[in-house]
């Protein structure tokens, strides 16, 4: 279980996903895109725009329930990447390295990139933006939504 959490915004990881892509730049171009689902989809479409790369395949691995580590298990394979030369691998971060593993077995060709990585997940991702530690659950936008928070001054004294 996490002992801490960090917060990613929109805006964070739309500049982060610009960082890599720019980053990447300079290792294409590629055929394509294989966006690790569901995480690396909104990554690998701005990279994509980014990198002006059309084909984008997407690979569905299952090792979550909520934060409990579980069975993995391949839901959808990357047809079109064959065995991933020319293709470039987008999540949005590689934490135990359990999906990077099973999908870099899939495409031993191809080049893994992803936004943030854990220590023990780093090793199996050629590039990555961030690095955050290992005991941190990271929380993406499309994990949490801004809420209303009223004002202390309209709580009770016994509410504060």
């Amino acid at each position: 279980m996490a002992t801490s959490y960090a917060t990613v915004t929109w805006d964070q990881l739309h500049r982060d996903a610009r960082q890599l892509a720019s980053t990447l730049m300079t290792r294409g171009p590629f055929k394509g895109i294989v966006a690790i689902t569901r995480g690396g989809m909104i990554p690998a479409a701005i990279i994509a725009r980014e990198l002006d790369c059309r084909l984008i395949e997407t690979v569905s691995v299952v090792t979550y329930d909520e934060q409990k580590m579980g069975q993995s298990s391949v839901v959808k394979k990357p047809e079109a990447a064959g065995d991933g030369e020319g293709f470039l691998i987008i999540d949005d971060l590689v934490d135990s390295g359990v999906t990077a593993q099973i999908v870099r077995k899939m495409l031993p060709k191809a080049l893994f990139a992803c936004l943030y990585a854990k220590p023990a997940g780093r090793p199996i991702t050629d590039i990555f933006v961030v690095e955050v530690p290992q005991d941190t659950w990271v929380l993406f936008p499309w994990d949490t939504a801004p809420l209303f928070i009223p004002p202390l001054a309209s709580k009770s004294a016994e509410e504060v």
